[in-house]
């Protein structure tokens, strides 16, 4: 059985090297390596796999996931630069890709072991990245 929580967050970032140039970062960034940042409002769905436990009927208790969630990322990266402010991206490019790794770390070491988690991040109401671990 597969359960699923909803989150969103805002965040400002800049997606590029500081060992390219402007010239090197603008030409595979784009306009994402804006050196006065940028922002979205993300979408991050939880998602979680295991047995229906028959003494409560649920795979986890949603509420459980709810404040992982709020402690773990909300707390963390919401209304934050990404960049300036998370000491996880201090060296870390903070694409969606690696958004959605951090994430999973964060939320992998607080939940359940036997639960397998996955998540989707979406950046925009087009772009979106699961993963799932592996």
């Amino acid at each position: 059985m597969k359960v699923s929580r909803r989150a969103t967050f805002n965040a400002a970032h800049r997606l590029f090297r500081s060992d390219w140039t402007d010239e090197q970062n603008k030409d595979v960034f784009g306009k994402c390596s804006n050196p006065n940042y940028h922002g979205h409002n993300y979408v991050l769905e939880v998602w979680l796999d295991g047995p229906i436990n028959p003494e409560t009927g649920y795979v986890i208790d949603l509420k459980t996931v709810k404040d992982t969630i709020q402690s773990e990322i909300s707390e963390r990266f919401d209304h934050r630069n990404l960049n300036l402010d998370c000491p996880e991206f201090k060296h870390l490019n903070p694409t969606a890709e690696n958004i959605a790794v951090v994430a999973w770390g964060l939320l992998r070491a607080k939940l359940p072991e036997h639960l397998e988690l996955s998540i989707k991040l979406w950046e925009t109401e087009n772009n979106c990245v699961e993963y799932a671990g592996k």
